[in-house]
């Protein structure tokens, strides 16, 4: 048992310290391209990948989730049904993606944007493949050679960014270097793999039944959360100039970089929360979900407090001077960050307790009416409109997803640590009023960090001397 809690917490870091990495990576990446594409080319880039993930993320099925279960299970024949799963995914991938490139010449989009999805959609591919490898390693505890692999992969891509703007080799030539950078995650984890299972292209449809029939919940909710998180900059692209889309699109890419926070820490509590219900210490399962609530309430004040004060700033050190208008997307778009903190750690409370099924009603009208609100407002407003939906519609998820908590575990949280947070974070608001508008971004950003978490450890400590009086 300690030798299993040891290789927990080993692949645990090594994922922490990979995705730190290669949002890094993946930063440097899109501030070279934003820099060399400026507004307009860069919204170009924006609306291939977007128009692309729509399409590729449709393929996944749940299937990476479900691959993971399938092969834990008591004497499962892993390689018989990674390679079912794994040709299942390739076909369905596939047929999605030429689809996506058929129906792009119906779109009013410019020849750049056709050739670039035409070109771009071999790098889904090669990630949608990537994805089932990945649920074999993450059955073994083997997460390194994952994090190796794509590290290797955004090396690349960054290498390769930087050679064809040296060589000012245009659009294309990066959504090229995308394919190569997703090729080569993807050879070398295949290679990789090959000590443990071998993958070969199987038709068991018997398999395949099973597959869809344990995966078609996940499906669904995959497919309902996409019309909210990628129909705004779909909208965006067709009503609204490129430009535009370039703006709105930079201060999404900052957003997506804090979005992985929470979802890696709710990936890592998911199985203590599904133990102690599992055991019905439902005590333990209510103190962890509170420490978790704590721990991202304390993450997303500073940073929704912080962003008023210094997003024009952050956005010009990301993405350069031509894009400082998303420093007004990014101070709006960032409110939204709290309600995904929180709607993470309750959804993932929910799959603890097998109650996933009814977040499906939940998602069914959050798509709705993003999709009403997008086409409202986005035409009139752009991407401000955008952005205010966006926030509506994950205020909406995180007070569902609350809900559903409190209705299966009569968990309700408590706001003391809210509280604290929002007093350290109205000190930390005043020093950044008072600092100089010039000062260096990283001192203003470290006296804020270190002004906020002094404060809050007062707070706390005050607190605890006060009790113990």
């Amino acid at each position: 048992m300690k030798n299993l809690l040891a290789k927990i917490a080993y692949n645990t870091i090594i994922q922490v310290v990979s995705k730190v990495v290669t949002s890094i990576l993946g930063l440097i990446a899109i501030a070279i391209v934003a820099r060399y594409l400026d507004q307009t080319g860069f919204g170009e880039y924006i609306t291939i990948i977007t128009f692309l993930s729509f399409f590729a993320i449709l393929s996944d099925f749940g299937l990476t989730l479900v691959a993971t279960q399938m092969i834990s299970e008591l004497n499962a024949d892993k390689n018989k049904i990674l390679s079912n799963i794994f040709t299942f995914r390739l076909i369905s991938t596939i047929v999605l993606l030429v689809f996506a490139v058929l129906i792009i010449f119906f779109f009013p989009y410019n020849k750049s944007i056709k050739l670039g999805v035409i070109i771009a959609a071999t790098s889904f591919l090669f990630i949608a493949l990537t994805q089932i490898l990945t649920s074999l390693f993450q059955k073994k505890l083997k997460m390194e050679r994952v994090c190796i692999a794509e590290i290797v992969g955004r090396l690349v891509l960054v290498f390769g960014i930087i050679v064809v703007v040296k060589c000012n080799f245009g659009l294309i030539s990066i959504l090229i270097t995308t394919v190569c950078s997703s090729a080569i995650n993807f050879f070398l984890l295949f290679f990789l793999s090959k000590r443990f299972v071998q993958i070969k292209l199987e038709f068991d449809f018997s398999i395949w039944r099973t597959t869809i029939k344990k995966a078609w919940p996940l499906s669904l909710t995959i497919a309902l959360n996409l019309i909210y998180l990628k129909a705004d900059t779909l909208i965006l692209s067709l009503v609204k100039t490129q430009a535009e889309v370039g703006i709105y699109g930079a201060s999404y890419r900052a957003i997506d970089v804090l979005i992985t926070l929470p979802f890696m820490f709710a990936g890592i509590i998911l199985p203590v929360l599904t133990i102690k219900w599992a055991e019905k210490k439902q005590d333990d399962f209510k103190r962890v979900l509170q420490k978790s609530f704590d721990f991202m309430i304390v993450l997303a004040i500073p940073l929704i407090v912080g962003a008023q004060f210094l997003s024009k700033q952050i956005m010009v050190l990301i993405a350069g001077e031509k894009f400082i208008a998303s420093g007004s997307v990014l101070k709006i778009l960032i409110i939204a960050i709290g309600a995904i903190f929180i709607g993470c750690i309750f959804s993932h409370a929910i799959i603890a307790v097998n109650k996933q099924k009814c977040l499906i009603k939940a998602y069914v009208f959050a798509g709705v009416i993003a999709l009403i609100g997008y086409l409202i407002f986005i035409p009139r407003y752009s991407y401000v409109g955008a952005a205010w939906v966006t926030i509506f519609i994950e205020l909406f998820i995180a007070g569902a997803t609350g809900y559903y908590v409190w209705k299966y575990t009569q968990f309700f949280p408590n706001f003391k640590m809210t509280i604290k947070s929002l007093i350290a974070c109205s000190i930390m608001a005043l020093t950044l009023y008072v600092l100089p508008i010039n000062m260096n971004l990283f001192i203003v950003l470290f006296l804020s960090i270190i002004i906020y978490f002094a404060s809050l450890a007062v707070l706390t400590n005050t607190q605890h001397t006060t009790h113990n009086t």
